[in-house]
């Protein structure tokens, strides 16, 4: 007879896989209204978020790749319409001249700063005790890491 337990984990694991995938649509969304809120209307909203994952950090594009933050060739066409846009500058480092290093300008700090308030906002009206917030950040770093590890070493 299956371990009834492992069954409740194994189900709960599942929608929270498919829950995180809809916020993060869902904040992709609430991203959009509020660029749309400033007037903002040349960049969208993953570009912003790309932004944020920046912020005022001297960073490589690999950096953000490797983070797990943005996939491929999509980071380097919204990097590309980032610095058209003004909001990020990008080097080229010294040392090797095909990594470049990015970072956001004034414009591009701005923009953060009011996407963080709106961050903030949201999380003043979070109806919860900062153990139970603590506990949900702790179970999906680790389930992120399980996810990581099984690609990283083939375990599936």
């Amino acid at each position: 007879m299956p371990d009834a337990s492992r069954d409740l984990v194994a189900n709960t694991n599942g929608e929270i896989t498919r829950l995180v995938e809809r916020l993060h649509r869902r904040y992709l969304d609430l991203i959009r209204y509020e660029l749309s809120k400033l007037g903002i209307d040349e960049i969208n909203s993953m570009q912003a978020l790309l932004l944020m994952n920046v912020q005022d950090r001297d960073v490589t594009i690999r950096d953000l790749v490797d983070r797990g933050y943005h996939v491929g060739s999509n980071v380097t066409y919204n990097v590309r319409q980032l610095v058209d846009c003004g909001y990020i500058i990008q080097n080229r480092s010294e040392h090797d001249r095909r990594s470049v290093r990015i970072h956001a300008t004034e414009k591009g700090q701005e923009l953060c700063k009011s996407l963080l308030e709106l961050e903030m906002h949201h999380a003043s009206s979070i109806i919860g005790e900062p153990n139970d917030i603590e506990s949900a950040r702790k179970y999906l770093r680790e389930l992120e890491r399980i996810w990581s590890d099984s690609i990283q070493f083939g375990r599936g």
